[in-house]
């Protein structure tokens, strides 16, 4: 097999200035590399401030929610119950006794010996339900099996409330039929099973509460218990609004009263004040990691001198001095936000916060929710940057078509270098060939000299 070599038939490196040649080319390709590795650093610095952007319109939108303010929490002395309370509850001490949890209803057909075995043809059944509404189940065409009830009920409209089994109590007829309401209390229980169409299937499971029939019935139960001496009955076992605002999620019986206290719960809005702190801070901190320069290395960041990041640095900045017109809290610094001047950074004197929020609710919540206040102030300068047409956007638009083009550059460059190089190429091979001529004709014409000069010696 022939191995082609530059150089080898006239003796010159020309294989090594073809590389030499190559890497000189290259030069090129390496500088539009670089612009693209800055350009994606950049596309993805606009990327982390979007993020921290982003976290701080959360934290804005926080500060607007009404529950954010004044929030109420409860304590329970048992575990008979738990208990949870919106803004609209009241702060007090109930005295609690559960009496009886709510179940559902069970209903249990007589059985029978094959549960594959059809009960008569078709049929429509109606499910009469404890608060006078009706279910249908059609039937036509359907498996009357015990088994087909089962698949039929499970199947049907999620809104039909029940659910069907088939439990085997080990007799000579030992497949029965077990209905189950997905409700608990009395207004979610059947109260009458009847099927038009099919009088097997009515012997099977037709019902009537209360009155003897092919069906056994465990009733279902509402939910009682007493507030403060009040008899209270609920058809399941979260009994909402009995208490305005409160909501008890009953889970077994209680033998003595349980003492519930709702009081006010100022931590949800000093979270929600905290979580703008650090979302401020960790927005700043960002723009400032990617905007630095390294004097002693002379490196800058991905966005070292752009306007995107000075401009977001600048706006966020300003919203700090968002002021009220009225009330004992009127500024960031009354409810103990100030600036460190050293970092930039916001810090929050907890005690002052904490005695804003219990002696001038009112007033903070104005500062930070009302109708000109930081929540509102953080909506509208997010959204410049955020939405789709925003700053943040069309810098991410330019930067993809500045990496798009570099692509394109480098592309089209790389193509150049290696035409030019296979041109190159040719003509270095044109040359080896001629001087590995002109050396053969050399080594001739030496060799015919030498000879002429030894018969000149020998002719002597």
């Amino acid at each position: 097999m022939a191995v082609s070599s530059i150089g080898v038939g006239s003796g010159l490196p020309l294989e090594d200035l073809l590389r030499d040649l190559r890497n000189s080319e290259n030069t090129a390709l390496a500088l539009i590399q670089s612009k693209q590795v800055t350009a994606e650093n950049r596309l993805s610095a606009y990327g982390k401030i979007q993020s921290a952007i982003e976290a701080m319109q959360t934290a804005g939108k926080n500060l607007a929610k009404a529950d954010t303010y004044g929030a109420l929490k409860t304590t329970v002395s048992s575990d008979a119950f738990t208990a949870s309370a919106s803004t609209k509850a009241i702060g007090g001490k109930y005295s609690i006794t559960v009496e009886s949890l709510a179940t559902s209803q069970t209903l249990v057909t007589q059985g029978v010996a094959d549960r594959e075995a059809a009960n008569g043809t078709g049929g429509k059944v109606t499910f009469t339900l404890g608060d006078g509404t009706t279910k249908e189940l059609d039937l036509a065409g359907k498996d009357t099996s015990i088994n087909g009830l089962v698949k039929a009920i499970n199947e049907a409209d999620p809104s039909l409330g029940i659910r069907a089994t088939v439990v085997n109590d080990g007799s000579g007829t030992p497949h029965r039929l077990l209905l189950t309401t997905e409700g608990t209390g009395t207004k979610a229980a059947i109260g009458d099973i009847t099927v038009d169409g099919n009088d097997d299937l009515q012997a099977l499971i037709g019902f009537t509460q209360g009155q003897a029939g092919p069906v056994s019935e465990e009733a279902a139960t509402d939910a009682t218990l007493k507030i403060n001496g009040i008899s209270i009955t609920s058809n399941t076992n979260e009994v909402k609004d009995a208490i305005e605002g409160v909501t008890l999620t009953l889970s077994k019986v209680s033998t003595d009263p349980v003492t519930m206290t709702v009081a006010r719960d100022d931590s949800v809005a000093t979270q929600a004040i905290n979580a703008f702190v650090t979302a401020y801070n960790n927005l700043q901190n960002t723009i400032k990691s990617l905007t630095s320069y390294n004097v002693e290395s002379q490196q800058s960041s991905a966005l070292t001198g752009d306007t995107l990041a000075r401009r977001a640095q600048t706006q966020m900045r300003d919203l700090l001095n968002v002021v009220a017109t009225e009330g004992s809290v009127r500024s960031m610094s009354q409810l103990g936000i100030t600036t460190d001047h050293a970092t930039g950074l916001l810090k929050v004197d907890n005690d002052t916060l904490a005695k804003a929020l219990k002696e001038n609710l009112t007033d903070v919540k104005n500062l930070l929710s009302g109708e000109n206040g930081l929540s509102s102030r953080i909506a509208s300068t997010t959204d410049v940057f955020l939405r789709s047409d925003g700053l943040i956007s069309a810098a991410k638009e330019g930067a993809d078509r500045h990496i798009k083009d570099l692509r394109d550059q480098y592309d089209a460059t790389a193509a150049r270098i290696d035409a030019r190089m296979e041109n190159y190429r040719r003509q270095f091979t044109a040359l080896d060939g001629m001087v590995a001529q002109m050396n053969s004709i050399s080594t001739y014409l030496t060799q015919q000299l030498s000879m002429l000069g030894n018969l000149a010696k020998d002719s002597k």
